[in-house]
């Protein structure tokens, strides 16, 4: 089951908050809502949430000092933070902006505007994937994933695919006993119940064509093999 997205809605008009709130959940986003930009602190610091959808007029602690507080602990800085207010003055809004703020919608807004403008801020702020490795590197050993090739030293030493893709799986896994059935799926594509002496023979031709790093494929009696980085 896929956890809901939660949002601090901190906005002090009943009215105004019972809608967004509405069109916020029937996106399948969870809300929680608070009036008081003190309590709204208490709240966030307790339990952060994924996206904070902020009045500036507020009672208690108003919505710029809120966030000044917010950017400034390292616990709550990343939070991403959507400022909703009646205050339409360009100074306002480069305030906010510069205290931290992702976005900055006036009054009077359209409830489907501040929908997708909160999607856009949550997209932004989704971590990036890593690119993938280019190679994979221990000791002397060097495996080039985008030429297909394994360096050993300064000396290229060729490799069937199938020795690429193990030696890949391996060292993609270092420090992870793999049972040799496990490599019989993963690299082979076998079902679990064929031999697995074609294992031990692939990964004897691999401890030669390592030379002097060989001892990197370690065997675990009984289960399978593991190498160390």
């Amino acid at each position: 089951m896929m956890t809901q997205t939660r949002i601090a809605l901190v906005e002090d008009e009943p009215d105004i908050a019972e809608v967004l709130r509405y069109n916020l959940e029937k996106e399948g986003f969870e809300v929680e809502t608070v009036t008081r930009g003190d309590q709204a602190l208490e709240l966030i610091r307790r339990q952060p949430p994924q996206l904070i959808l902020l009045d500036l007029m507020l009672p208690g602690l108003d919505g710029l000092d809120l966030t000044r507080t917010l950017k400034r602990d390292s616990n709550t800085a990343r939070i991403p933070l959507v400022m909703l207010t009646a205050r339409g003055e360009e100074v306002d809004r480069i305030v906010g902006l510069e205290l931290g703020a992702d976005d900055y919608i006036a009054k009077p807004f359209s409830p489907r505007e501040v929908v997708l403008r909160i999607k856009a801020v949550l997209r932004r702020a989704r971590p990036k994937e890593a690119p993938p490795a280019e190679h994979l590197s221990a000791g002397k050993v060097r495996l080039d994933l985008a030429a297909h090739r394994l360096e050993v030293g300064s000396k290229e030493v060729p490799l069937t695919a199938t020795e690429f893709r193990l030696l890949k799986v391996l060292m993609e896994r270092a420090g992870r006993v793999q049972t040799r059935s496990r490599l019989l799926t993963d690299v082979w594509g076998y079902a679990e119940d064929v031999d697995s002496r074609t294992v031990d023979t692939h990964v004897r031709r691999l401890r030669r064509k390592l030379a002097s790093e060989c001892e990197r494929i370690e065997t675990v009696i009984g289960v399978g093999y593991r190498f160390r980085a």
